[in-house]
């Protein structure tokens, strides 16, 4: 399952099924918009969550420094 959080500016879309809970993407997100869950994917790992996506900046720094590939964000202009 892919979960999309949107903003006006941005979607920001977690990957259930890849996330391993390492919580990589919410260490580094500078503006601390991401939290890890109780709730759990089909291997059984805690999955990250977006809190405010209007404070997203695009930076993509959730999806550098993911290592599953499982959070992307993308704007509504495809840039």
């Amino acid at each position: 399952m892919t979960v999309t959080t949107k903003s006006k500016h941005c979607h920001i879309h977690v990957i259930d099924e890849r996330c391993k809970g390492c919580t990589f993407c919410v260490e580094f997100c500078p503006q601390h918009i991401l939290y890890q869950t109780n709730e759990t994917n089909a291997k059984g790992y805690q999955v990250v969550r977006v809190t405010e996506p209007e404070k997203c900046t695009e930076c993509g720094m959730c999806t550098r420094v993911c290592p599953e590939f499982a959070i992307f964000v993308e704007t509504p202009d495809g840039k």
